[in-house]
C-alpha cells in the first residue's frame, strides 16, 4: 500500500482511470479525510466485482501500472522528429524559390513601382494582426484530427495556391486573354495576390508547426526537434537557391514545361506536397475533447468535482497510451458559475488582447529580443544581393541593360545568391553542433554569440566590402539564422515547463488556472515578431537608403541593431536554470 498527496478531484480521476484492464482501489484511511490511499485489487471478473467497502471507488488504470500526476511522454524516435522537420524543409525551399524569382516575376508582368510597397507590406501587416488570433484559435480547436494539423494543412494548401498564382499567373492570362490591356491588368492582379497569399501562409505556418512539436514531445525531444527544424530549414534553403541558380531555359525540362517559372513551380509543388504529407503523418495527435461529455451515465461520478466542472484531455495518442496527461489541459475549466461568467471562456478579440497584455514580463522581453534579431537579419538578407551588385562589384542597376555596368551588377547579384546559399548550408551545420554547444555555454551563451557574431560580421562587410571576405562572412549569417530558429523557442519550452510545474502545485491546492494563454498563442506571438520586423524593414530602410544615397547604410543598420539586440539578450532575457 502506498500513500499519495491529496488529490483535488478523486471522482473524476476515478472515471478517467476506469478505461483500462487492471484495477486499483481508492479509499479514505480512518482519521485522514483529506488523504486517499491507493492499492491494487484483483479484477472484478475474478473476484466477483466490488467488495462493497464504504468510502471506496474501484476503477481501471490507463496501463498495467498506476500512473499519477504528470509523467514525461515517451522518447520520440529520431526518425519521427526528422519527419516532423520536413515541413520546415519544404517551407524554406519555397521561400528560397520566392527570393530568387519573385522580383523577376514582378518585373516581367510590368508591376508599377508604386505597388511594390503594397506587395511587400500587406502580408506582414496581416500576419502581425492575425497571427495571435490564429494561434489562440488552434489552442481551442476541437477537430478530430488534432488541434494543430488542420491549421498546418490549410496553410500548406494556401502556400501551394499562392505559388501557383505568382509563378503561373502570367502564362495563364496570356493563354486566356487576348486584349493586351486586360491581360496586363489580370496578370498584375493575379501575381500580386499570389505573392501576398504565399507570404501570408508561409509566415503563419511556423507558429502551428512549433506548437504541434511542443504538444506531442517531452522537453528533451522539444530541444532535439528544434535542432532538426533548424537543420532542415538550412538544407531546404540551400537546395532552393541551388535549383534557382540553374539555367533551366537551356535544359530539356525547361523546354518541355515552357519557362523556368513553370519548372520551379513543378519542383516547389512536388517538394512542398511530399514534405507536408510526411510532416502530417509524423506524430499522431489526439483531439481536444470534453471528457465529461463522454462519461457514460452508469459510470459518471455521483459527487460533483471539488474544483472544476469540466476536464479536457489533449496530447499525442502515445501520451495517453503511456499514462501521460498533459498538465496544460489536464484541469482546464471553471467552478459552477452563472452563464455570463462561463461565456467569458470563449475566445474573443477582447480576451485575446487581455491575454497578450497580461503576458508575463519574461515573455515580453523574449519577444522584444526576437524583434531585434529578425530586424537585423532581414535588413541584411533582403538587400544583400543588391549590396553585392552595387557596392562590392560596383555595378549600376539603373544603366542600360546591355551596358557593362549593368552586366557587372547582374554578376554581383549572382554571387550574392551563392552567398545566401552559403548562409543556408552553415545554418544547417551550426544547428547540428548546437546540441553539443548548449551543454557547454547554455542557451544564454548561444543567444548572445549568435547576435554578437552577426553584428560584428555585417559591420565588417559594410566597412570593408570585398568579394572573398563577404562570402566567407556569409557563414555568420547562418549562425544567426540557426539561432533565431532554435534558441527563442527553446526558451519558450523552458518557460512552459516551469509554468506546468507551478500549475501542478496550484491544482493540488485547488486553485484554478486563469492565465488564458496556451502554447499556440505564445508561439504565434513570438512568430509575429517576424512580421513586425518585416514592416519595420520595409517601411524604414527605403527611407534610409534614399537619405544616405547608398545601400551600405542597410548593412551598417543591420550591424547596429544586432549589437543592440546582443546587449538586450544579455541583460533582459530570462533564462531558466
Amino acid at each position: 500500500m502506498k500513500e499519495f498527496e491529496p488529490l483535488p478531484q478523486p471522482n473524476l480521476l476515478c472515471w478517467l482511470l476506469s478505461q483500462a484492464p487492471s484495477q486499483i482501489q481508492l479509499t479514505h484511511p480512518r482519521g485522514h479525510a483529506g488523504w486517499w490511499v491507493c492499492r491494487q485489487v484483483p479484477h472484478p471478473v475474478a473476484m466477483g466485482g466490488n467488495n462493497g467497502q464504504p468510502h471506496s471507488h474501484t476503477y481501471t488504470s490507463l496501463g498495467e501500472d498506476i500512473c499519477f500526476g504528470s509523467v514525461e511522454p515517451p522518447k520520440r524516435p529520431t526518425g519521427r522528429l526528422v519527419m516532423h522537420s520536413m515541413a520546415m524543409f519544404g517551407r524554406e525551399f519555397c521561400y528560397a524559390v520566392e527570393a530568387a524569382y519573385v522580383t523577376p516575376v514582378l518585373l516581367s508582368v510590368g508591376l508599377p513601382k508604386g505597388l511594390y510597397s503594397v506587395v511587400w507590406l500587406l502580408s506582414p501587416v496581416l500576419g502581425f494582426l492575425l497571427q495571435p488570433v490564429v494561434g489562440s484559435a488552434s489552442d481551442h480547436c476541437r477537430a478530430g484530427w488534432g488541434r494543430r494539423r488542420p491549421y498546418i494543412l490549410t496553410l500548406g494548401v494556401l502556400m501551394l495556391l499562392g505559388m501557383a498564382l505568382y509563378l503561373n499567373g502570367d502564362a495563364v492570362t496570356s493563354a486566356l486573354i487576348v486584349d493586351p490591356k486586360r491581360k496586363l491588368i489580370w496578370a498584375i492582379t493575379i501575381t500580386m495576390i499570389g505573392v501576398i497569399l504565399f507570404d501570408f501562409a508561409a509566415d503563419f505556418i511556423d507558429g502551428p508547426i512549433k506548437a504541434y512539436l511542443f504538444d506531442v514531445c517531452s522537453h528533451q525531444d522539444k530541444e532535439r526537434g528544434l535542432h532538426y527544424h533548424a537543420l532542415f530549414t538550412g538544407f531546404g534553403g540551400a537546395l532552393g537557391y541551388l535549383l534557382g541558380a540553374i539555367d533551366w531555359a537551356h535544359l530539356k525540362l525547361g523546354r518541355v514545361l515552357g519557362t523556368e517559372f513553370q519548372v520551379m513551380f513543378f519542383f516547389s509543388a512536388l517538394v512542398l506536397t511530399l514534405c507536408f504529407i510526411i510532416h502530417l503523418c509524423s506524430i499522431p495527435e489526439a483531439p481536444l475533447r470534453d471528457v465529461v461529455k463522454d462519461i457514460p451515465p452508469q459510470q459518471a461520478p455521483r459527487d460533483p468535482p471539488l474544483s472544476s466542472d469540466r476536464m479536457y484531455e489533449y496530447g499525442s495518442i502515445e501520451k495517453v497510451k503511456n499514462c501521460y496527461v498533459n498538465p496544460e489541459l489536464e484541469m482546464q475549466g471553471e467552478k459552477n458559475k452563472n452563464p455570463a461568467e462561463q461565456t467569458q471562456r470563449i475566445m474573443t478579440i477582447r480576451s485575446l488582447v487581455r491575454a497578450l497584455v497580461s503576458m508575463p514580463p519574461h515573455y515580453r522581453c523574449l519577444c522584444i529580443s526576437h524583434l531585434f534579431g529578425w530586424t537585423a537579419f532581414l535588413s541584411n538578407m533582403l538587400f544583400f544581393t543588391d549590396f553585392m551588385g552595387q557596392i562590392v562589384y560596383r555595378g549600376d542597376p539603373y544603366s542600360a541593360h546591355n551596358s557593362t555596368e549593368f552586366l557587372i551588377y547582374e554578376r554581383g547579384v549572382e554571387v550574392g545568391c551563392w552567398g545566401l546559399c552559403i548562409n543556408s548550408v552553415f545554418s544547417s551545420l551550426y544547428s547540428y553542433f548546437q546540441e553539443a554547444l548548449v551543454s557547454c555555454i547554455g542557451l544564454k551563451g548561444l543567444y548572445f554569440t549568435g547576435y554578437l557574431l552577426f553584428g560584428l560580421g555585417t559591420g565588417f562587410i559594410g566597412l570593408f566590402p570585398n568579394v572573398y571576405s563577404t562570402l566567407v562572412l556569409c557563414a555568420l549569417f547562418g549562425v544567426m539564422s540557426s539561432t533565431l530558429y532554435t534558441v527563442p523557442f527553446n526558451l519558450i519550452a523552458e518557460y512552459h515547463r516551469e509554468e506546468q510545474a507551478e500549475q501542478r502545485q496550484q491544482a493540488q491546492g485547488g486553485a484554478p488556472d486563469s492565465s488564458g494563454r496556451g502554447r499556440g498563442l505564445d508561439c504565434a506571438t513570438l512568430t509575429c515578431m517576424v512580421q513586425l520586423a518585416q514592416i519595420l524593414v520595409g517601411g524604414g530602410l527605403g527611407f534610409l537608403v534614399n537619405m544616405a544615397g547608398s545601400v551600405v547604410v542597410v548593412v551598417i543598420t543591420a550591424s547596429a541593431v544586432a549589437l543592440v539586440g546582443c546587449c538586450f539578450v544579455a541583460l533582459f532575457v530570462r533564462y531558466v536554470d
